[in-house]
């Protein structure tokens, strides 16, 4: 029997915890929330000041069974979940099922899993903050209303399976005219011109900064006659220094992580998407190795700047130690009482772990600790140069740094510095090429993850928790895609869903008012505004808008279509449009008559995946038209057939489908390419179908085999297909032990999957 029941939210941060408390305390985990609104409903009485109806979901039963049996056997029962609004509602809902009163409830928070922190936490507890528990209450209850209502428009006028949310929207709107900005750029040709130069042995690179005197604009040379014209004036000559410019300049350490700067410094340096990051930080938050992954604080704790300025002090010597420095936090609404995303401790040096955590963990980790140690190292002193280099009456100019004395940089270097050779006015240097090089303006970049987050950080979109969720979602629903560089781009759904919303709900995809709506919702959390009647403003319009628009606009409103251009070969207008499978081209129109007369449907072909309706070509489409294509034959003798189809284009020979690579396209691979295709997926197919192992018949003389699948090794006598446990090695099974494991899978009753939530929930 445990005195004391510590109740938190995660079994990995039970665990942690566990080791620093003794056997009067039970540590159990709720594994999240445990009640929630329903699933199949709205939830929320809107007559009744937006009371919502909260469940125990299916998932979380067991669990809530286990915290009420072992709430009857405590002495004292103490809610320890995440400091932040998510944090405090769990406690909230847990006291609310547990039968304790929230007035009384015991809550303890803390920063970062230490011994340290976990003592302190246990001798001053608190009550449940119920500011922020409606905080998050009221943006539960919006989002639900905006996705219970707004999500069944959607249907109705494009498609079942869409959503719409406060966050999400806005996100996708970004995302949206960041590419329709990239549709619409002109593209500009010009050309620079490069040379190299060499003094005492020593290479380096210039490029052409002035023309007789004048200085160079970007764009200036636009043709290749232009720089060729300017390279052969060059040729043979003597090139000299006509300037040397240094100046020493101071670079400020960089501060430390907040859960923006970490998700976009994650993303640029590593690799990580936003959803990735947030999932290691909070492995490690919960493993003690990091403090909260939640903030938008600069702050570091006065102990552990201490702390820090004598590791660096050892470490690195005296140059290193600077006294420490606080940050003071710029973002409206942070709270300087918490802190910033830290090593919980300096001395754990990455080094040290290496090998010992995954190798994801440890990167992120590294990026944490070389981070935060950066900020407390004085700044770094740069010597930056600039030398003028003339012929011919045009300036070139090479540029170059020395690191005079790294400071921060000792830990955390961002770029290397360009070293150029000691030169003086007057010196001749060797000049070894000139090269003109092409260019053409680019419109803006895609969004990343990085740049993304720092889009919403800046318009005050959003908070450090919605971050990952928000493009995580977005992506879920299909109405962004990612190219080749990760970077995210619109589908044909997501323009079109972004439009009726830009169109109709103008004030859902507002960034202005999504903004005010999140500084309101730190204002409920601060205890300055009242939560009911921040929701009876924004859903009374809302409403309204919702039933207007309702029979006010049809679904031909909303998917519009675009005649591309006419068919060469019959004269036909070439259509394109969105449909329930996404966007396609049709050769012809197809009039509510023709369907009544039932006459046969126009050609149609899917737009392969990348493309949408508003940009795609007639000469993108025209090929299209002519799916199924024969390409050629197998080697042996079965007729290869290139098509479109739901998933994308693919080829058929035989019994053997494969998708068709993104190199190739279904119009233009050739016999030779697709052959390779077919036999790779043949070769793949022919593994995956060969037998581990072959046990016997069984008492029906069917052959039992156990047979590598798509989720990992199985048993199967032809009728009935049963997995092999993990903790069982496929080769050891006996044939009595696969008999016995069918025919407890034929006899079992069918499994109970939980029911996947609407795109509203």
């Amino acid at each position: 029997m445990s005195k004391h029941l510590v109740i938190v939210e995660s079994p990995t941060k039970a665990k942690t915890i566990n080791k620093f408390l003794g056997k009067d305390y039970r540590v159990l985990s709720s594994f999240g929330h445990i009640r929630d609104l329903p699933q199949k409903k709205t939830g929320v009485d809107v007559e009744k000041h937006f009371k919502p109806t909260y469940e125990v979901p299916d998932k979380a039963k067991e669990h809530v069974k286990e915290l009420k049996a072992a709430a009857k056997d405590a002495g004292e029962i103490i809610l320890a979940t995440d400091e932040d609004r998510e944090g405090e509602a769990i406690a909230w809902h847990i006291a609310e099922t547990l039968g304790l009163d929230p007035e009384e409830a015991k809550r303890i928070t803390f920063h970062e899993i230490t011994q340290s922190a976990i003592n302190h936490a246990l001798e001053t507890p608190r009550r449940i903050d119920m500011n922020l528990v409606n905080a998050q209450q009221t943006r539960r209850i919006l989002d639900r209303l905006v996705g219970y209502e707004l999500s069944p428009f959607l249907w109705s006028k494009i498609r079942r399976g869409l959503s719409a949310g406060r966050v999400q929207s806005v996100a996708l709107r970004l995302v949206v005219e960041r590419e329709r900005e990239r549709t619409a750029f002109n593209v500009e040709e010009y050309w620079t011109i490069d040379a190299e130069f060499e003094k005492d042995g020593m290479a380096f690179p210039g490029a052409l900064f002035a023309i007789q005197g004048k200085k160079l604009d970007k764009l200036e040379i636009k043709t290749a006659d232009g720089a060729n014209a300017i390279v052969e004036t060059l040729k043979g000559k003597s090139f000299a220094v006509t300037n040397v410019e240094k100046k020493e300049v101071s670079k400020a350490p960089p501060t430390p992580f907040t859960t923006s700067a970490l998700q976009i410094e994650a993303n640029s340096r590593l690799g990580f998407g936003a959803k990735q990051t947030m999932t290691l930080a909070q492995k490690l938050y919960e493993t003690g190795r990091i403090t909260y992954m939640r903030t938008d604080s600069v702050n570091l704790a006065d102990a552990f700047i201490t702390e820090t300025q004598g590791f660096v002090k050892e470490q690195y010597g005296d140059a290193y130690a600077m006294g420490g420095k606080k940050y003071v936090t710029k973002a409206k609404g942070a709270q300087e009482a918490h802190e910033a995303i830290r090593p919980t401790s300096v001395t754990s040096d990455p080094e040290a772990l290496k090998g010992s955590i995954d190798a994801g963990l440890w990167k992120l980790y590294d990026l944490i600790w070389r981070r935060t140690v950066a900020s407390q190292l004085p700044p770094a002193k740069v010597e930056r140069t600039s030398i003028d280099l003339e012929a011919g009456g045009h300036t070139f100019r090479a540029n170059g740094s020395i690191v005079k004395f790294d400071g921060f940089m000792k830990v955390y270097r961002a770029t290397q510095e360009k070293i150029l050779p000691a030169l003086a006015s007057g010196d001749a240097v060797a000049n070894t090429s000139i090269t003109p090089t092409q260019h053409f303006t680019e419109p803006a970049a895609r969004y990343s993850d990085a740049t993304l987050v720092k889009a919403l950080e800046e318009y005050g979109i959003g908070r450090p928790s919605t971050y990952a969720p928000t493009i995580a979602t977005i992506e879920a629903r299909q109405y962004v895609e990612r190219d080749d560089n990760k970077k995210l781009f619109p589908t044909d759904t997501g323009m079109i869903v972004n439009d009726v919303l830009v169109e109709h709900f103008p004030n859902i995809v507002d960034y202005a008012f999504t903004a005010t709506m999140e500084n309101t919702l730190d204002e409920i959390a601060d205890g300055k505004v009242e939560w009911v009647p921040t929701l009876e403003a924004f859903y009374g319009p809302f409403h309204r808008t919702i039933q207007e628009k309702s029979d006010a606009v049809s679904r031909e409103d909303v998917m519009k279509e675009r005649v591309v251009g006419a068919d060469p070969k019959t004269g036909l207008p070439v259509i394109v449009r969105s449909g329930r499978f996404g966007p396609f081209a049709q050769l012809g129109e197809y009039t509510a008559e023709d369907k009544k007369e039932k006459k046969p449907k126009p050609k149609s072909a899917s737009l392969p995946k990348g493309a949408n309706t508003d940009t795609v070509t007639l000469e993108e489409i025209l090929p299209l038209f002519e799916m199924p294509r024969v390409v050629g034959t197998t080697e042996t003798g079965d007729e290869i057939v290139a098509n479109l189809g739901r998933f994308g284009p693919y080829l058929k020979a035989g019994d053997v489908t494969a998708s068709i690579p993104p190199d190739f396209h279904p119009a233009t691979i050739t016999e030779a390419q697709a052959r390779g295709v077919i036999k790779n997926k043949a070769e793949t197919k022919a593994k995956q179908m060969a037998p581990l192992k072959e046990l016997g018949n069984g008492p029906d003389e069917k052959p039992v085999i156990i047979r590598n699948g798509r989720f990992g090794p199985y048993i199967t006598d032809g009728t009935t297909n049963v997995s092999v446990p993990k903790k069982l090695d496929p080769m050891e099974i006996t044939l009595e032990q696969a008999l016995e494991m069918l025919e407890k899978k034929r006899t079992s009753p069918p499994r109970k999957f939980p029911r996947k939530k609407t795109p509203a929930e």
